[in-house]
């Protein structure tokens, strides 16, 4: 049996790989990792996406940790980033997010947080599951008896002391802005509409009809189209689009572009230099971040570190030297300064405070920031072998072959996949055509090497 936690908590088609027996034996062992040096009656916080699945798993998962002795407090229908906050501020002992993000309405996750609002390391992760492997649930002469038990209550105030956080983090005038906002039938449909009609924003919304099945469907940050469509037709100002959690963020332009997390984080580290925020002009995004945002930042004399795919280790980087800001191509931007972990309702925040500072439609703000044509392709080997192909002196001599062919006008990324039996091919240019050819060489070599 593989890791149980993969890059973002545990995740799986709901009451299949993720089902009401797991989902309390990861209650149970989260709280006794969680928990372990507590010396009082543990907290829990639990929030929850608007997935059909979220009231089964969220039963069990309760079930889980009264059983343990922790105490629960439910907050509803809370975005990520809301439990993550609500966490640090309140006092709480840890927190549990109920989601699978950007994914299918079939789909589900459980990921924690610690008690201070992080997602919680590889070392703790692996203690839960040892916990978990160890036992499903505590032996009948251990398990807690009479007051020891742990009692469930409703926390509604939950979202509200979120929403109020927002309103005052960057500023509170926002007039002016037309915008199309796109929930994604998610969480950020029950904070989003609120929040940013009070800031003085005029709305025009899609995705704010969760019903349990229609989350991601057709809308939010992985389904543009329609949120560009409204832009374009409506002459609005711009669109927003959140994922079914709201740790996400894209964006379009009014002319229905794309701006996707890289062009976002390059506007608002603009808007944090100007201001004296932006910690060493630093700016921490992934290898997988576009070549044009690091020809950007040289352009502007910021320092662009890259790390391995995962907000977890952009995450890292950022707390080891206090950086300002990080993230991802995908919309997953983590401003250190206000919250714990990516939150797209403050990078929308964010966005326009920014706008509105540097005087410039988002159209204008992205236009010195030139995308690189990208090729992504992947071929299946088996688990067993990816490392000794990654280790391949035939395939290290390929990739340099490809980067000499491109020299400082593209880049090549080879990587094996952390959950999948593949190993992924990266390749950007400015010539499509080019770039394509060598992804498919290189795909060819790793083929080979993965024949007995």
């Amino acid at each position: 049996m593989g890791r149980l936690f993969g890059t973002d908590g545990v995740r799986g088609i709901a009451n299949v790989e993720l089902d009401g027996s797991l989902a309390m034996a990861l209650g149970y062992a989260g709280a006794k990792v969680l928990a372990r040096s507590v010396d009082h009656r543990p907290r829990f916080l639990i929030g929850r996406d608007t997935r059909i699945s979220g009231d089964m798993l969220e039963a069990a998962l309760t079930s889980g940790l009264l059983a343990a002795g922790a105490d629960v407090c439910s907050g509803g229908v809370l975005t990520t980033p809301a439990v993550a906050y609500l966490v640090a501020q309140q006092g709480f002992d840890a927190g549990v997010m109920i989601s699978a993000s950007h994914n299918p309405f079939e789909y589900n996750g459980i990921k924690f947080f610690n008690h201070q609002g992080f997602k919680l390391a590889d070392d703790v992760e692996d203690q839960i599951e040892a916990e978990l492997n160890r036992r499903t649930g505590p032996e009948p002469g251990q398990r807690l008896q009479g007051e020891k038990l742990g009692r469930r209550y409703a926390y509604p105030e939950g979202r509200n002391l979120y929403r109020d956080y927002l309103k005052t983090a960057l500023g509170t005038d926002l007039s002016g802005f037309r915008i199309a906002l796109d929930c994604a039938n998610g969480s950020a449909a029950a904070v989003a509409p609120e929040l940013f009609a009070a800031l003085g924003c005029s709305l025009q919304l899609l995705g704010d009809q969760p019903d349990g099945l229609n989350i991601n469907r057709d809308c939010g940050s992985t389904h543009l189209d329609k949120l560009s469509a409204r832009v374009k037709a409506d002459h609005l100002d711009l669109g927003l689009a959140f994922d079914g959690d709201a740790d996400r963020l894209l964006a379009v332009d009014s002319q229905g572009v794309e701006v996707d997390g890289d062009m976002i984080m390059s506007i608002i580290a603009q808007w944090l230099r100007r201001r004296g925020r932006l910690n060493q002009d630093t700016i921490v995004a992934t290898v997988m971040s576009n070549l044009g945002f690091q020809k950007f930042c040289d352009r502007h004399q910021l320092q662009l570190l890259r790390t391995k795919v995962g907000d977890r280790y952009v995450l890292e980087e950022m707390l080891k030297h206090n950086y300002s800001i990080g993230g991802e191509q995908s919309g997953h931007v983590i401003m250190l300064e206000y919250a714990t972990t990516g939150d797209g309702m403050l990078t929308a925040l964010a966005l326009l405070n920014a706008l509105k500072d540097l005087g410039q439609t988002l159209t204008q703000a992205h236009q010195d920031f030139t995308l690189y044509p990208q090729v992504l392709k992947k071929i299946r080997v088996g688990n067993q072998d990816k490392d000794r192909i990654m280790a391949s002196a035939v395939l290290a001599e390929a990739v340099a072959a490809s980067e000499a062919v491109l020299g400082d006008s593209g880049r090549v990324l080879v990587r094996a996949s952390g959950t999948e039996p593949v190993i992924r091919v990266m390749l950007e240019g400015q010539d499509m055509a080019q770039i394509d050819a060598l992804a498919d060489q290189l795909l060819s070599t790793v083929e080979k090497l993965a024949q007995p």
